[in-house]
């Protein structure tokens, strides 16, 4: 689905719907200097409280302060693909090592883990001990 801005003399700019950068610059534009808020809030599907939250950053960062961001944390995860490699090794190296054991190795070679990522890896990958009947 696209979004038309009309142009002068019947030439209209076309954008399109999935593109959030483009709809909420697009959005202040004619807000701000052609349809007015109240018409381009209809138009673009946006609250009157998020139009002003859009404007504010726009105008405090620019178009980069509009960019959607991924969700989630930005720090970086702790059982990272290495860790959890050394994880699986030391598990099957020594099957009936603990948790506890395993994180002191990792810890003891620079892989800064929790005991409770230890286990999430172990349970995750299906590598607790076998129990003897």
């Amino acid at each position: 689905m696209s979004i038309s801005i009309d142009g002068i003399k019947g030439s209209d700019f076309i954008i399109d719907q999935n593109d959030g950068l483009c709809k909420k610059i697009c959005m202040l534009i004619e807000g701000q200097c052609t349809i007015g808020v109240y018409a381009a809030l209809e138009k673009y599907g946006y609250t009157e409280q998020r139009y002003y939250q859009l404007l504010k950053k726009y105008k405090e960062g620019g178009a980069i302060a509009l960019m959607d961001k991924k969700p989630g944390s930005n720090k970086q995860p702790v059982r990272t693909k290495e860790a959890v490699n050394q994880i699986i090794r030391l598990r099957y190296l020594d099957p009936l090592a603990s948790a506890d054991v395993i994180v002191q190795k990792l810890n003891q070679v620079g892989h800064k883990v929790s005991k409770r990522s230890v286990e999430r890896t172990i349970t995750e990958f299906g590598l607790q001990k076998k129990r003897m009947s």
